[in-house]
């Protein structure tokens, strides 16, 4: 039986399944403090015999299995988190092996194994909702190297029309400060649900989401780019993005067509958990 934990910085999503990945159980926990979450956490899985768990979690987190913190959700903006030692804590209760990346590095691996991605080697997963992060499986394997990729925070080009200072507490106005859901919000004062109509705020949004998918086609090169979590929920965003990047990217380098290239998650709202269940599964 495996265990995943998908750590989001709202919501906890935790699941048992066989080795074939059919779930058994899956409940979902609002991510408040470290010990009122764990109790919850080691409340549903004291019910099962798990030979091996998976976590995908919000960061930073350390990956750096020779670092004194591996395991460690690191410089975080939930000061509740700050220096939490997750992995030690849960191998303090189940000693078994452990898998440990990202969230979206986790989704990345799900969308890679059998969602939009299957049957590539490559994918880019990038969520925008209340942050902006992202993640990516290159040669099937999840990208880390001294830590993991922090794309929400790359450096974009201020649209002609934006005034809007940014909404980052570290960087002001990098990708999350201007794309993710509470930038779009402070910038119209206004929930972004209620402005779906409202052409401007989505060839703003499309400008710095094409800038970012530029960079990483430049540097990273997948073969196909997923675009999830709540903002991207407004769909009319995806044909922008495209003619956007197509407009940025003016014929440099060659991509698949931009249609099949730039896509929604194919595994909705289950990229994470079953992503993490593939770590536990490579963990064992």
């Amino acid at each position: 039986m495996l265990g995943a934990i998908e750590a989001g910085g709202t919501k906890f999503v935790l699941a048992v399944s066989d080795d074939d990945f059919n779930i058994i159980e899956r409940v979902s926990i609002p991510t408040t403090t470290p010990v009122e979450t764990f109790k919850k956490v080691f409340d549903f899985f004291d019910n099962y015999q798990v030979s091996a768990i998976g976590i995908g979690s919000f960061g930073p987190i350390d990956v750096n299995t020779s670092s004194d913190t591996y395991g460690y959700i690191t410089s975080t903006p939930k000061t509740a988190w700050e220096n939490t030692d997750f992995i030690g804590l849960m191998k303090d209760r189940y000693p078994v092996p452990m898998g440990w990346t990202t969230d979206v590095n986790a989704a990345a691996l799900g969308e890679l194994s059998y969602g939009a991605a299957k049957g590539k080697t490559s994918c880019l997963y990038l969520t925008v909702g209340t942050g902006v992060g992202g993640g990516a499986v290159i040669n099937g394997e999840p990208l880390e190297g001294y830590g993991h990729p922090e794309m929400g925070h790359i450096l974009v080009r201020k649209h002609a029309n934006d005034s809007f200072d940014g909404n980052c507490p570290y960087h002001s106005d990098c990708l999350e400060g201007l794309a993710a859901g509470p930038a779009i919000e402070k910038r119209y004062d206004k929930k972004a649900q209620d402005m779906t109509d409202n052409k401007e705020v989505w060839e703003i949004e499309a400008y710095y989401l094409a800038q970012a998918l530029m960079s990483y086609t430049l540097t990273i090169s997948p073969e196909k780019i997923i675009l999830g979590g709540g903002v991207m929920k407004q769909t009319q965003l995806f044909p922008l993005i495209r003619t956007e990047f197509d407009k940025l990217l003016n014929g440099y380098v060659q991509t698949p067509d931009l249609n099949d290239y730039i896509v929604p998650p194919a595994l909705k709202d289950d990229a994470g958990i079953t992503g993490c269940l593939m770590l536990a599964q490579r963990a064992l």
